[in-house]
């Protein structure tokens, strides 16, 4: 009995240690738990979505209270948006979406991606909405937005996405259809009210304030997000992906098609020069890149390239400068068409156009100057540089006749009669190193030439 009475007694101090232990251990990891803070103020690009799937992916192996993803974008490419929801949605901690700072919005493809999340909160004077898809790539110039069967699938393909993200989250699907299908968009008290998100938030802390004791959904269970005590750890992108994600920036991306244009009709216009056609490739390259993530029209494209062939046309073609008109009016209208959306965040600084255009035509024309200069001067070397030299008879033997021109000895034939001393000038030189030579008149400067075998 009284071994029993021991073990007992030993079993009761060790599991007396083993709960103490606990409570020393449980305060010190509550203590030192983070919250991961990204922010995410560009448009939804691939160097975008890999940054914040890698976030995502980071926070959950190391077990993060949350990820809050501090959110102002006007929207981006569908296929990075729906990368961006899959890794929400299949994260085990909960994902926060917050729309701010003050000013700030989650427009187009922004909106879908707070309406992803587990908890969406907004600053005071930030804004939702207006989802309604562009086509992305190139398009046509003459298509209206909304029409075509292409189109048509895209926006109910969009609605019945948006509508799917509610209603998992418990949100408003009847607003997330109208954001697509009607373009509408609400202010952050606006939202709240209508049920879009879940609370609005001052700043950073009152969102953590808020965010404590918040429930939200893992398998069919609710869980208890606790925010009290955490420790807010921010996440920078690599130097990779902020390269990549300035590339898509539509005044870095016109730039950059400017650029490479420019570096190959240097290389065209100067056969050989080498570096400008180098840079120009690797900048068309990145322009591509750029691209892709943005509403292109084809036709502003065509008419780019169409300024660039006229002012090429103008080196062979004498059009007393109205190629280069026409290149600079093609230039300037396909550099307005280049970006179409109705999102002023998207397009083309009107201000990088007229400055791009003003100093890539300045350029072109300065190098056709020296061209077309270099093409219409005088020949310094060659067979055509020899005629209208003057010079000198030296002998005459029969048919065999030599002269004295630049400094050098020649044999020459003449239709007319020569003679030793006779001032002539080169009419051309012809096979075999030979020149044909007419006489000067009488009163020609004379000048003696050399002895033979002079120096």
């Amino acid at each position: 009995m009284a071994e029993k009475l021991k073990s007992y007694l030993l079993i009761a101090v060790l599991a007396s240690g083993l709960v103490s232990g606990v409570g020393i251990i449980a305060p010190t990891f509550a203590a030192t738990a983070e919250v991961r803070v990204v922010k995410l103020a560009a448009t939804i690009n691939p160097a975008v979505a890999e940054y914040l799937v890698e976030q995502i992916s980071y926070s959950n192996r190391v077990t993060d209270r949350a990820l809050i993803v501090e959110l102002d974008t006007p929207g981006g490419l569908d296929t990075a948006m729906r990368e961006i929801i899959q890794a929400i949605l299949a994260s085990e901690i909960p994902v926060v979406v917050y729309v701010s700072p003050s000013g700030a919005r989650a427009a187009s493809a922004g909106a879908l991606i707070t309406l992803a999340a587990d908890i969406a909160a907004m600053a005071p004077g930030t804004n939702i909405g207006a989802a309604h898809p562009v086509s992305i790539g190139f398009q046509g110039g003459d298509e209206k937005e909304g029409e075509g069967v292409g189109m048509t699938k895209a926006l109910n393909d969009a609605v019945a996405y948006a509508r799917s993200l509610a209603e998992q989250r418990g949100r408003n699907a009847d607003w997330a259809e109208q954001a697509v299908r009607e373009s509408v968009s609400a202010s952050a008290s606006e939202a709240l009210k209508k049920e879009v998100i879940d609370l609005i938030a001052v700043d950073l802390d009152d969102l953590l304030t808020q965010l404590h004791d918040r429930t939200y959904q893992r398998g069919g269970e609710d869980r208890q997000l606790r925010t009290e005590d955490a420790v807010i750890v921010r996440s920078e992108m690599t130097w990779r992906q902020q390269v990549l994600n300035t590339l898509a920036n539509p005044n870095v991306a016109y730039l950059l098609l400017m650029l490479g244009i420019l570096g190959i009709f240097f290389e065209i216009s100067q056969p050989g020069v080498i570096l400008p056609g180098v840079l120009g490739a690797i900048a068309l390259l990145l322009a591509f890149y750029a691209l892709q993530t943005l509403p292109v029209n084809y036709a502003g494209i065509l008419l780019i390239l169409l300024g660039m062939i006229l002012f090429l046309l103008e080196v062979k073609v004498v059009s007393y400068g109205m190629l280069s008109v026409g290149g600079l009016v093609a230039l300037m209208l396909g550099s307005m068409m280049l970006i179409r959306t109705g999102d002023p965040a998207m397009e083309v600084s009107t201000g990088v156009i007229v400055a791009t255009v003003a100093g890539v035509a300045g350029l072109v024309l300065l190098v056709l100057f020296f061209v077309v200069r270099t093409q219409k001067s005088a020949f310094f070397s060659g067979a055509e540089a020899m005629a209208g030299e003057e010079g000198e008879v030296v002998a005459v033997e029969g048919d065999q006749v030599r002269v004295f021109v630049r400094g050098e000895y020649w044999y020459a034939q003449s239709t007319h009669a020569l003679e030793p001393n006779m001032r002539i000038r080169v009419v051309e030189m012809r096979p075999g190193m030979r020149l044909v030579v007419e006489p000067l008149p009488a009163d020609q400067a004379h000048e003696e030439p050399p002895a033979e075998g002079a120096e």
